[in-house]
């Protein structure tokens, strides 16, 4: 039986009182998010990822897109940003251009203009680069009789750069230093989950060897992204690996995504655990102990619930140089989730930390999208999910999941102070 409006707010004031048995964080979600604006004059900035669904069924369609100021999906993510004002925000699905078209397009017609009356907001710096999405590999990566189709690409796309991201940042990028790994090979890895074909007693050869040779880790790209922070570096650690679902009894997706997200808690555990590691560039390693960064990004792997293999996100929820002490949330997840019920009734985790709307019947709502702070030189204040609740004057920008308003994702954010 749904729960009327106060006794919700009531019951998840209690949940939200005490730590979450499931994620052993502090669930944070702030009342009044101008309560906890970052001050320009501290050390406080606000993080956040965003999977706004700005992706397009053919090449271009975004940029034509963004030249309509009218159009009602891009200004509901418009006024999302504008409205929650992160200093530093990875959009996934966001599809990329080689000369930067699309977000400057999306900058000029958007954000720097009112949506409802909303303060206009400016990113004066700005990364993106290739994605793995949509590039043709002239292999049967999916081993249906075609090397020419979404599955055969590095990372299903259906053109070039379809489902990419983009890094928005008011402080400065250290551009020099940046480091990408889109070209990283799986097997590579050691250990790989490397898929298997169970119809033969060879070990992982769901691949062959011909197209291991030439298969990516990521199914987007991996990103080190250096940024000036009160004369400090903090590395953005931005990724979007791919859904564990759509594949069959090798799990080829799941134990790619399991992968991709091993490769950011081996690139921050210190040189031992990442010097098989190699950039696009041919610089090994990853990050010392001693550094600081913030891993941003749709991750496509719940910490209780969905099809994740191998409980996938704890590699980063649990690493010993992640502070995941603080769990942002929100009232509108937990009310989503009570409301439209089915799978999400069974759910083991907290449907407040939930940042996902997906269909009730399956998967249900899921946290995928994470801010994760270092342990070493960063502090998490508090944090919160754009997910309004029925209640909230700005509900009319997420809507009731279908048909999606601004994106079946909410934008998380996490105050954090930069020490």
């Amino acid at each position: 039986m749904k729960l009327k409006n106060t006794l919700l707010i009531a019951l998840l004031a209690v949940i939200c009182s005490a730590n979450s048995l499931a994620t052993q964080a502090k669930v944070c979600m702030p009342n009044d998010m101008d309560a906890v604006k970052p001050s320009k004059h501290d050390r406080t900035v606000r993080f956040a990822t965003f999977n706004a669904f700005l992706n397009r069924n053919t090449a271009g369609q975004l940029i034509t897109d963004l030249q309509d100021t009218s159009n009602s999906q891009i200004s509901a993510v418009a006024e999302i940003i504008q409205r929650t004002r992160p200093d530093v925000l990875l959009l996934n699905e966001f599809d990329f251009d080689e000369n930067g078209e699309a977000i400057a397009l999306f900058q000029d017609n958007f954000l720097s203009l009112p949506q409802n009356g909303q303060k206009p907001i400016h990113y004066p710096h700005i990364y993106l680069a290739p994605s793995n999405t949509g590039i043709p590999s002239g292999l049967d990566f999916d081993n249906d009789g075609s090397t020419s189709g979404p599955g055969d690409a590095f990372g299903f796309g259906f053109f070039p750069g379809q489902f990419a991201m983009v890094l928005l940042s008011r402080y400065p990028i250290a551009d020099r230093k940046v480091r990408t790994f889109q070209k990283f090979l799986w097997k590579d890895m050691p250990g790989a989950l490397l898929p298997d074909d169970a119809e033969t007693t060879e070990p992982n050869d769901y691949y062959s060897k011909e197209e291991l040779a030439e298969f990516r880790l990521s199914s987007k790209s991996h990103w080190d992204i250096p940024i000036y922070i009160n004369k400090r570096i903090v590395h953005i650690l931005a990724a979007h690996p791919t859904p564990p679902v759509f594949d069959g009894p090798e799990d080829r997706n799941g134990k790619r995504n399991h992968d991709e997200i091993r490769f950011w808690a081996d690139y921050v555990k210190g040189r031992y655990s990442s010097r098989y590691i190699v950039d696009d560039h041919g610089r090994r390693g990853g990050l010392n102990r001693w550094s600081r960064f913030v891993i941003l990004g749709d991750y496509n792997a719940d910490p209780n619930d969905g099809d994740s293999t191998n409980n996938a996100i704890t590699q980063l929820l649990k690493n010993p140089t992640i502070d995941a002490s603080i769990a942002p949330a929100s009232l509108g997840g937990f009310e989503d989730a009570e409301n439209e019920g089915q799978l999400n009734d069974i759910h083991l985790g907290n449907a407040a930390l939930d940042t996902a709307d997906f269909n009730p019947a399956n998967p249900g709502n899921l946290r995928v999208d994470y801010v994760l702070p270092s342990k070493f030189g960063l502090s998490p204040v508090c944090g919160g999910i754009f997910w309004p609740t029925t209640k909230d004057e700005s509900r009319y920008l997420v809507g009731d999941g279908f048909p999606v308003v601004s994106s079946d994702h909410h934008l998380v954010w996490l105050d954090i102070i930069v020490r």
